[in-house]
């Protein structure tokens, strides 16, 4: 962000979003500008953003796939933002951390390969989640050369290096084969089917994750005003943790809560198991305060 970002520019950001960009954008001096991605599907809407580049957005922050939706941005999509960009003369930054877990039929295309592209992204990513290593909080910038310099000078300042042993064996997981990149789709699929399929076996309503371990559940059913207040609740009363949705939306949103499903089958089974009995514990509440 302050390699290309000066304060009193613009940075748009489509919402729901990672938390980290909002704050970013505000630490680097910017102001944010929100793109609503509109539930269930996600989509956004192209004027919206074209407005957001017309005002001034010097970048747009994308996260592909999606944390916290799961949404896998298409081809289309993507062409749309990249034919913005180039005609406002603005950077995409990339988030790119889950993009070995994707669902089938779903594929990830990268933003830097799209025409005109290469020059103005800047893809940041991330070896947590692809080698399971996420603290050991390794991770790495793709920009042209330009971008890159300045990168290295912001970097020295605030970071400086880290561990090397730890760079050695991000190599190793670097020169993995492609074998291991087909086994982890896998795995990640099996997970998801387990869960998301349970969800739905149980009759909640959620929107398909196509990236990502994440799942948005909606608690509309249940009344749900103060989604903090009911992901406490449900915490202390059914025994499943969930972050409340509104954490990741700019706009007026509190139906949804966001699960994690990277997990082991005997957790996901007894998640399931536990919430198999949220709604008769819902229906039978007193005192309640998330209405």
């Amino acid at each position: 962000m302050m390699s290309i970002i000066n304060p009193g520019d613009k940075v748009a950001i489509f919402s729901p979003f990672y938390e980290n960009y909002g704050a970013d954008t505000i630490l680097s001096g910017a102001e944010p500008i929100y793109i609503p991605l509109v539930p269930p599907d996600f989509n956004f809407d192209v004027n919206l953003l074209e407005e957001a580049f017309r005002s001034g957005a010097k970048a747009l922050i994308l996260c592909n796939p999606s944390n916290p939706c799961g949404k896998v941005f298409t081809r289309k999509e993507l062409e749309n933002i990249a034919e913005l960009a180039i005609k406002y003369d603005a950077y995409v930054i990339t988030d790119e951390v889950y993009e070995h877990i994707i669902y089938e039929p779903h594929k990830h295309v990268y933003m830097a390969t799209l025409p005109g592209m290469r020059e103005r992204t800047i893809i940041c990513n991330s070896l947590s989640k692809t080698y399971s290593i996420t603290g050991w909080r390794l991770g790495y910038v793709i920009a042209p050369p330009n971008i890159i310099d300045r990168v290295k000078k912001v970097h020295d300042f605030l970071t400086v290096g880290a561990a090397a042993p730890l760079m050695e064996a991000a190599v190793v997981g670097l020169n993995f084969p492609d074998a291991y990149y087909k086994e982890l789709q896998d795995h990640y699929t099996h997970m998801k089917k387990l869960f998301v399929g349970g969800l739905a076996n149980l009759g909640f309503q959620f929107t398909e994750p196509q990236g990502a371990y994440y799942v948005l559940m909606d608690v509309s059913e249940f009344g749900v005003k103060d989604d903090y207040k009911f992901a406490e609740w449900m915490t202390a009363n059914v025994g499943v943790a969930a972050v409340p949705g509104s954490s990741f939306f700019h706009e007026d949103v509190h139906n949804l809560i966001r699960f994690h499903f990277a997990k082991e089958d005997a957790t996901l089974n007894e998640a399931l198991t536990r919430l198999e009995t949220l709604k008769k514990k819902v229906n039978n509440a007193q005192n309640i305060d998330w209405r």
